[in-house]
């Protein structure tokens, strides 16, 4: 029971707009789905592992040295401004051959360290589902999500690879990469907003 409430959250929680799935929907709308595999298995296999390392009292670390909070926000919202400017500036299609990259594997599943919604779903599966329970059953767990979220962020990439047949024309693909980098500023609004009480 607890197995099939977890896989509902893991589905809900992977296939609602977040840093992710905005980031996956301007790759496939810029690179395609071929190109952006190595981006989706990275934020599958990448927070696989942070639920394990969470699982496994990463967060009683963060209690000892609270400061590590403040590092990771930080760190979180530069790399995210990062990304977003990428995004905006994306090349238009005609030039994209070798103008531009899709995110590697490493730098997916790394990016999940920085993430706000993956941190929030982390806290949220390992407190709720899986506290008090065995090594084995966090590892099952964490592959469960995994398994759950590559196809919601399977559906994000494919979407931005149709996407690509009305962004056919410069202007268009602008400004639907200006659109995609500004929600993903806007997805900070949670983290900084916490900042400020």
């Amino acid at each position: 029971m607890t197995l099939a409430s977890l896989a509902i959250f893991a589905f809900v929680s992977s296939i609602t707009p977040g840093p992710n799935n905005l980031m996956l929907m301007a790759s496939g709308a810029n690179f395609g789905l071929l190109r952006t595999v190595p981006h989706m298995l990275g934020i599958s296999v990448g927070f696989a592992m942070m639920m394990i390392l969470v699982g496994s009292g990463l967060t009683q670390l963060f209690d000892r040295y609270p400061a590590i909070y403040t590092v990771l926000k930080v760190a979180s919202v530069a790399y995210m401004l990062f990304l977003a400017w990428k995004i905006a500036n994306a090349a238009p299609l005609r030039r994209r051959e070798g103008a531009g990259k899709p995110m590697t594997f490493l730098q997916a599943a790394a990016f999940q360290w920085v993430n706000p919604k993956a941190w929030a779903m982390a806290l949220t599966a390992v407190t709720v589902y899986v506290a008090g329970a065995t090594a084995g059953y966090l590892i099952l767990a964490a592959m469960m999500f995994a398994t759950v979220n590559l196809p919601s962020v399977t559906v994000w990439t494919v979407m931005g690879r149709e996407m690509a047949r009305v962004l056919n024309k410069p202007a268009r693909l602008r400004a639907f990469n200006w659109t995609m980098a500004a929600l993903l500023i806007a997805s900070l609004y949670p983290v900084l907003s916490l900042g400020a009480q």
